[in-house]
């Protein structure tokens, strides 16, 4: 029979033999457990610090270096800006002293023509319209300057052999901004036809004529040069390159010296309105458009006055181009002389101007 002090006993034995067992386990294993309670400190190495070292001290050369190099470059744009500047003024002095002996020709040969009334300037040709009156007869004078080929060409008649139109209605047609007729023509079946030898880009319209008579060609090269006389081979012709051309007489001035003209052409007829073109050693080119009443004979200029003026001009070759009605004039739109037709008359043959 258990007693109560028995039982009490028993309790307290089943309640502690876990935390026994606990004790009995950790006394055990006490030999393997090791309670390090000491903390290493952790040193960088000597070689770490002078490393870091180095690297700071070659940004900071680098950074000098850097500093220097934006200068030097400062320095020499500075520099390479004012040799520009230096460079682009002595171009320039240096273009204005080659054109000065250009502008001072070209202001000598103005002052003999007096105050253009109208002027047309553009990247390709300068035009100049000046009145010619010596007494004798009225006309116009035409300066031109080519800044392009492409700033001059002749055409045809309503683009055709055999075709005619007015130089007005071919300027329009061709939306050019001046134009004068070019050479002679001959009619022939209700057509007409320009006369012997005539270029245009470059070919010849009808083949080759030797000259005849008191006959020339005169026309334009690919450099936009004015080119003429009389030519018995296709091949001394073929040698100054003509981009275009007509034909027609008599010839007034070569190299500066009046040639003999025809006693045919001095009295056929006495006075005529004319047209001529010719240029000066600069190349610019003059065209000198005289104006008549009629083909009688009895107004106008004779050939005579029309070279003496050339002459006077310093033009240095000129030939005389289709007169009488078919003498025309055409400037931004308008014509410039008075036909002494009335009207203009139908040509084949016209050269063109363009801005």
């Amino acid at each position: 029979m258990n007693t109560p002090v028995k039982q009490i006993n028993r309790f307290f034995l089943l309640a502690s033999a876990p935390l026994l067992g606990l004790l009995i386990a950790l006394l055990i294993s006490s030999s393997i457990i090791n309670w390090d309670h000491q903390q290493e400190v952790i040193t960088p190495k000597s070689d770490i610090l002078t490393t870091t070292g180095t690297i700071a001290e070659s940004l900071s050369q680098a950074e000098g270096m850097a500093q220097s190099t934006i200068s030097s470059i400062q320095t020499t744009a500075e520099l390479y800006h004012k040799t520009t500047s230096t460079m682009t003024s002595i171009v320039k002095l240096t273009q204005q002293a080659a054109d000065r002996p250009g502008n001072i020709y070209n202001d000598r040969i103005s002052s003999k023509l007096g105050t253009p009334f109208q002027t047309i300037d553009s990247d390709k040709i300068r035009i100049e319209l000046y009145k010619v009156n010596p007494g004798t007869y009225k006309g116009y004078a035409m300066k031109i300057k080519l800044k392009s080929p492409k700033a001059m060409k002749m055409t045809l008649g309503n683009d055709k052999l055999g075709g005619s139109e007015t130089t007005l209605k071919a300027v329009n047609r061709y939306g050019a901004v001046a134009g004068i007729n070019a050479g002679g023509f001959a009619d022939a079946g209700g057509k007409r036809y320009p006369l012997s030898t005539t270029v245009m880009n470059g070919k010849y319209l009808t083949g080759f004529e030797p000259t005849y008579k008191d006959l020339f060609f005169v026309g334009m090269n690919s450099s936009g040069k004015l080119i003429g006389g009389k030519f018995q081979q296709q091949a001394d012709l073929d040698k100054l390159d003509p981009s275009f051309g007509a034909s027609f007489v008599p010839i007034l001035l070569k190299d500066g010296k009046k040639t003999t003209i025809p006693l045919k052409w001095q009295t056929s007829p006495l006075r005529a309105p004319r047209v001529a073109i010719g240029n000066y050693k600069d190349d610019q080119l003059l065209v000198l458009v005289v104006d008549g009443y009629n083909e009688s004979g009895s107004s106008g200029a004779t050939l005579e006055e029309l070279q003496g003026r050339l002459s006077k001009l310093g033009v240095k070759d000129a030939y005389n181009l289709d007169g009488g009605g078919s003498a025309s004039l055409v400037v931004n739109g308008r014509i410039i002389n008075n036909p002494s037709d009335g009207a203009l008359r139908p040509v084949p043959t016209h050269f063109l101007f363009f801005k």
